[in-house]
């Protein structure tokens, strides 16, 4: 018998998202990729834009930016690889 896998809730790829920026330095960040990974194991790929509207809504909620090659950017605008990181302490709201 050929199973769906489960949906992943939008808070749990939030979460995830941010248990793995707790794992890493302060500046560090992670690819949309590795919170897909982390929740859906080999069909990642279909976690892909679960994992960056995840990552738009924590930016709408100041927690953390949406960069490309280290530059802030808009998740609407962007147009290839993003990457999140943690915002830091001393920025203001996006």
């Amino acid at each position: 018998m050929d199973e769906s896998p489960a949906p992943v809730s939008d808070r749990d790829m939030e979460r995830v998202i941010l248990e793995l920026l707790a794992q890493r330095a302060e500046a560090a960040t992670i690819c949309p990729s590795e919170a897909a990974r982390a929740v859906a194991g080999d069909d990642w790929r279909d976690q892909m834009d679960a994992a960056r509207a995840a990552a738009q809504r924590l930016v709408a909620a100041g927690v953390v930016d949406i960069t490309q090659r280290g530059v802030v950017v808009d998740l609407a605008t962007a147009r290839g690889p993003i990457r999140i990181r943690r915002r830091p302490a001393d920025a203001g709201p996006g």
